[in-house]
């Protein structure tokens, strides 16, 4: 299914971005992160892992990573060749493990082997874009921020909420009409939904809570 062209019924007014905002709350109470992690040198790496694959996925990889990996000290033990072979049933394992490696030399190196809790700095990390940065920001800092990724812009766009063509758009006009305090539980919102219920291909718009207000819906 294509997204619908938004003009067809006009941009959604303050109520229905309102009562939009109030389903998804309701609807996903308890949304939050499904990736496995208990501190920020953890959330960074699988946040790094989870780009093109599954948090199901990643959270076998990091079960048995985080074993011998408890910071960037001991993943510069490893060699490339080592570390892609903890990492090898996650897609794009080998680029994920030269980011990983350089990320972890740059941890040292410049922020005394912690995780920095600003977004600048986290985007000099290796292989760490805007998407990235705002999930560790969110999930491992609990500063408000609006990550996107290919669900977030899906759902996004198919409820009308933005017209965007790029990720970083999106992120901006979410924030222009999703109040600050409510950014960081809007991405789970709408990674859930996406993940649940409005699909790329063959979204059940049928058993959606959204559907009467939603400009795409096929219901």
């Amino acid at each position: 299914m294509s997204n619908k062209s938004i003009s067809s019924r006009g941009p959604l007014s303050s109520n229905e971005i309102e009562e939009i905002r109030q389903i998804l709350a309701n609807t996903y109470p308890s949304a939050e992160s499904e990736l496995d992690f208990t501190n920020p040198f953890e959330c960074l790496i699988a946040t790094m892992l989870s780009a093109q694959c599954t948090d199901q996925r990643v959270n076998v990889i990091t079960s048995e990573l985080f074993k011998e990996a408890r910071g960037p000290e001991d993943v510069i033990r490893w060699t490339e060749a080592e570390l892609q072979e903890k990492i090898k049933s996650c897609n794009y394992y080998k680029t994920k493990s030269k980011h990983i490696l350089a990320t972890c030399h740059r941890l040292l190196s410049d922020f005394h082997g912690q995780v920095p809790s600003d977004r600048t700095s986290l985007m000099q990390l290796p292989g760490v874009g805007r998407k990235t940065a705002n999930v560790v920001l969110s999930n491992a800092f609990g500063v408000p921020a609006l990550a996107v990724d290919t669900h977030v812009f899906r759902v996004a766009n198919r409820l009308g909420l933005v017209t965007s063509k790029n990720p970083e758009e999106t992120e901006f006009q979410l924030m222009d009409v999703i109040p600050e305090y409510e950014w960081s539980a809007a991405h789970h919102w709408l990674i859930l939904h996406g993940r649940r219920v409005c699909h790329a291909r063959n979204p059940g718009c049928h058993r959606c809570n959204l559907n009467h207000i939603c400009p795409s819906s096929q219901v």
